[in-house]
């Protein structure tokens, strides 16, 4: 079992859609996968269509074990893609961490639990909020390795090191084992030459670390979420739902 965070602390870059299409298009391949939503926004969970009411239990559920895992792993629409549903109770997840003397290792602990394991899943895609909080570095202790969507705009790198910084920080605390899967370019427009810069910077700057798989911008991955589904049930030619796939080969092959 493979436990990957998609983090980056900047918010609209893409890290909900790739956590929903990439875990979409790792399942279409046969792999079983489980999703948990970290954010207390709750997209990830509306993106795969667990509708508010079956949310009586949740990833703070998860964190503080007060449910068991049976309970907490959701089905979706889509065959062999699962997942762990978050809604705004979440925001005071921090908070309530703050006392805990394993605030760090809650998230690890409960992925840890031989109830989960017994479930058989290959992938655990964790879709962390857009920021570097105690739920961030949660997702980062319990992960094998980081993926980190970055748009394809102006500024896109900024904040890039601040991210790298918390990996290096993990990694000297929690857990050294922690890597970089890789940066994957979001939102890109090929005819844009601002967009083309970006990415040959990110190209220059970070090397193999960035995905040879780009996720185009397309109307096509803004409209799936709104019908509650992954691009690839959505429209499943369309040039997002090809780009995602390509992902997932390409994490397999890594």
């Amino acid at each position: 079992m493979k436990c990957i965070a998609v983090a980056n602390q900047k918010g609209g870059v893409g890290k909900t859609t790739t956590a929903i299409n990439l875990g979409a298009a790792l399942s279409e391949s046969g792999k079983k996968v489980l999703v948990v939503d970290l954010d207390p926004q709750g997209n990830a969970s509306t993106g795969l269509g667990i509708e508010m009411a079956r949310r009586s239990v949740t990833t703070y559920d998860l964190l503080f074990g007060s449910a068991a895992i049976g309970d907490l792993v959701q089905t979706s629409d889509t065959e062999r893609l699962f997942v762990i549903p978050a809604t705004s109770d979440l925001s005071s997840a921090d908070l309530d961490m703050v006392g805990h003397q394993r605030r760090s290792f809650l998230l690890r602990d409960a992925l840890r639990q031989r109830e989960l394991t017994r479930l058989g899943f290959d992938y655990i895609l964790i879709d962390c909020p857009p920021s570097l909080n105690l739920l961030t570095v949660n997702a980062m202790v319990a992960a094998d390795s980081v993926l980190v969507p970055l748009q394809s705009e102006f500024f896109a790198l900024e904040g890039l090191s601040q991210l790298m910084l918390t990996i290096r920080s993990v990694r000297a605390e929690a857990n050294p084992a922690l890597r970089i899967e890789g940066i994957i370019m979001t939102m890109y427009d090929g005819r844009n030459r601002l967009a083309q810069q970006v990415h040959a910077d990110a190209r220059d700057t970070l090397g193999d670390l960035v995905f040879e798989t780009v996720i185009p911008r397309t109307v096509r991955v803004s409209e799936a979420p709104s019908y509650s589904q992954p691009v690839l049930s959505y429209d499943s030619g369309s040039k997002g739902s090809i780009a995602y796939r390509a992902l997932a080969r390409e994490l397999e092959q890594r």
